[in-house]
């Protein structure tokens, strides 16, 4: 649907998920930019859930005007969350991401069907206060999360992945934003942190206005194939 040339373009922000950082969004802000439009990574402490949303809910009070809010993997959950009490978001997009509903977790979605290979490439890391983090195998990394990346560019993504506090993954969701928003999925059908027999799955249920699956794609569809990741983000944006 075109947009009204008078009309305000949505600002869009980008959450990234556990293991990635802010800089997996760099090729798809390029094209949103390339399209007319303003893209934010917002930073995505991964500490749980109500809290990381809070986090992204300020940034969401910081603009003014409309917002289309995209989240990678556990950034679902986080942009869920955010977008309650938020009228300006007028659009989710779940890039391989979890759509929970009420008191689901990224565990027990990841777990619903079989083929995640994830929990094998983790290592714990126990921290002073007595939580635990969690990280990927830098030596497991490429094979597990960016599969269809290049070496070079999956071997730095390693390396500077941000560690996700493991109770974040458990922690319950909350009311499901995606019930009453236009929700947009994408996601690749190689991915093997979480199946896409349950991507496909909480897709359906959401009634999605969009689902894309690119062939092949990794969990890193952002960076594998930011071409088709920003163009879905546009049809989002271009139909409010």
């Amino acid at each position: 649907m075109a947009q009204p040339a008078d009309s305000v373009k949505p600002t869009i922000v980008l959450v990234h998920g556990a293991f990635a950082e802010s800089a997996s969004w760099n090729a798809v802000i390029t094209r949103l930019a390339a399209k007319g439009y303003r893209a934010i990574a917002a930073a995505n402490p991964l500490r749980g859930v109500v809290s990381d949303a809070a986090s992204v809910g300020a940034a969401i009070s910081a603009i003014d005007g409309p917002v289309v809010l995209v989240g990678h993997s556990y950034g679902g959950p986080v942009i869920t969350e955010a977008a309650n009490g938020h009228p300006n978001v007028k659009a989710l997009v779940y890039v391989a991401g979890f759509l929970p509903e009420p008191g689901e977790s990224s565990l027990t979605l990841s777990s619903k069907f079989p083929g995640s290979t994830l929990a094998a490439a983790l290592v714990p890391a126990n921290l002073p206060q007595g939580e635990t983090d969690l990280y990927i195998d830098p030596a497991k990394f490429h094979a597990q999360f960016a599969a269809d990346v290049p070496d070079e560019q999956a071997d730095l993504m390693a390396f500077t992945q941000r560690p996700v506090a493991q109770a974040a993954l458990a922690e319950p969701s909350g009311t499901a934003s995606w019930k009453v928003l236009p929700t947009y999925v994408i996601y690749g059908s190689r991915d093997l942190n979480i199946p896409p027999d349950v991507l496909h799955f909480m897709a359906d249920r959401a009634k999605a206005v969009k689902t894309v699956v690119i062939d092949g794609a990794s969990h890193a569809v952002m960076v594998s194939h930011p071409d088709e990741v920003a163009d879905l983000i546009a049809d989002a944006a271009l139909a409010q």
